[in-house]
């Protein structure tokens, strides 16, 4: 299997997680873990799984001049990222945080564009517009599961999280071409827990572990360990072969994936809206993914 399939999978792998993530992180706050709180507990337990690992990666030594780009992308792949969709989550429903999510591979094509000066496709224009439609139909027509006790500054968080997620990809693409990613992940989740630390530590210490149910503890285990430290490695290992236009329109799968799984539970069900918006969303994802020739996607 080539290099571009595997990073075309580590990023469908991310979407189906992130999907999930949705409903999960839902059941944990804010009855047992507040947001601020679980962003400590998220980015800790990442922090020190990244340091654990660091030997399988290639001994770099990372040039001074590239720690400002790694605290760029620590602000705004973890810091300001993570605050905002988490707070955003607790106030908005979990399909509502998912659809605006999708808000990010279009900021990330402008960006591509003014940034990295990348040459945009009308294939890929035609991609992200259809991915776009989709998402939005399901959100507009749709049934929503989870209640939204202040939908609009929850989906304006939310909204930021995916700005900041789109600078993100642009800053840490740089770095992917220049080091491999256990050189410098472990450094960006380290300056990202110096960040949310003095907004989530005084929700961190109110937890009381020993009332949290077993299931509600295997639900942070699985946002700690597959929500933020695979999907970043696998992120990672995505951007290394594929364009930020092309990691960004995998978003569009996540509200998608996040449907299924609240289907899969008896909170949500099938409905013809439901199947139209996943033709357009498998529809555009294809177009982008497409490699054209002699072009890297």
């Amino acid at each position: 299997m080539s290099k571009r399939s595997w990073a075309l999978i580590a990023a469908l792998l991310v979407s189906l997680i992130y999907g999930v993530s949705f409903t999960i992180a839902k059941d944990v706050m804010p009855t047992y873990v507040k947001p601020y709180g679980f962003i400590i507990l998220r980015v800790l337990g990442a922090t020190i799984l990244f340091w654990a690992i660091t030997f399988l990666g290639p001994k770099e030594k990372i040039q001074l001049q590239d720690f400002p780009r790694i605290i760029a992308a620590a602000f705004f792949g973890v810091g300001l990222n993570m605050l905002t969709f988490f707070k955003g989550l607790n106030y908005t429903s979990p399909i509502s945080a998912a659809v605006i999510m999708v808000t990010t591979p279009i900021i990330v094509l402008i960006l591509s564009a003014i940034i990295m000066k990348e040459k945009v496709k009308l294939r890929k224009i035609i991609g992200i517009l259809l991915g776009l439609f989709g998402t939005g139909f399901l959100i507009l027509y749709g049934k929503s599961i989870g209640n939204a006790t202040n939908a609009s500054l929850g989906n304006l968080l939310v909204f930021i999280n995916a700005a900041s997620y789109a600078f993100y990809l642009i800053v840490v693409k740089k770095l992917m071409d220049k080091y491999n990613a256990f050189t410098f992940v472990k450094w960006v989740y380290t300056f990202g827990l110096l960040m949310v630390l003095p907004f989530g530590w005084c929700e961190y210490k109110e937890i009381q572990w020993a009332t949290i149910p077993t299931t509600i503890l295997w639900e942070i285990g699985f946002v700690v360990v597959f929500t933020t430290f695979f999907t970043y490695l696998f992120n990672l290992v995505s951007m290394r072969e594929l364009k930020p236009t092309t990691v960004a329109v995998f978003i569009y799968l996540q509200p998608l994936f996040a449907t299924i799984f609240a289907i899969g539970l008896g909170k949500d069900e099938l409905t013809l809206v439901k199947i139209v918006s996943a033709v357009l969303i498998f529809i555009g994802v294809y177009l982008v993914t497409q490699k054209g020739k002699s072009q890297p996607q």
